[in-house]
């Protein structure tokens, strides 16, 4: 609905009231949105593909906010993902579409400043471990039994 509404408001003003022949423009492609976007994701099962198109754009605009305790925080500046390396993927049909000087200011370039490490990198070793059924039994009856805690 909001499609149409947006879709429709933006062309009454630029061409006029919709004549016969200016039906097809003024109502496919806010359809074509909707069933498209109205599709389950299939990268994420519990997501429709418009939500999906949705947060790529805000990535891509603003760069990465962490979610931290269920809630939206401010990113520090170190957390944040520089223009070029979110956009490095897009870049070659960007120049190729707008030519690749303009593409250039639009991506940023080797000029952007690049946000400095908050400090030394983290190497992580993986480690798999396989629990059976008897060692979970054993932590699910222990812990009803620990007494001064409260959870």
């Amino acid at each position: 609905m909001l499609a149409f509404a947006v879709w429709d408001g933006l062309l009454f003003l630029l061409i006029g009231f919709p004549s016969v022949k200016w039906l097809t423009l003024y109502m496919l492609p806010p359809v074509v949105v909707t069933v498209l976007g109205a599709q389950p994701s299939k990268r994420c099962d519990r997501r429709a593909v418009l939500a999906t198109w949705v947060i790529g754009a805000h990535y891509l605009v603003h760069g990465h906010r962490p979610v931290i305790c269920g809630g939206r925080v401010v990113a520090h500046r170190s957390e944040w993902i520089p223009r070029p390396a979110r956009w490095e993927r897009h870049a070659p049909a960007l120049s190729r579409a707008l030519g690749p000087k303009l593409a250039g200011r639009l991506v940023g370039g080797a000029d952007t400043e690049a946000v400095p490490p908050a400090g030394p990198a983290v190497e992580l070793a993986h480690t798999v471990r396989l629990y059976g059924p008897d060692h979970m039994v054993k932590i699910a009856a222990g812990r009803g039994r620990r007494k001064g805690r409260s959870t």
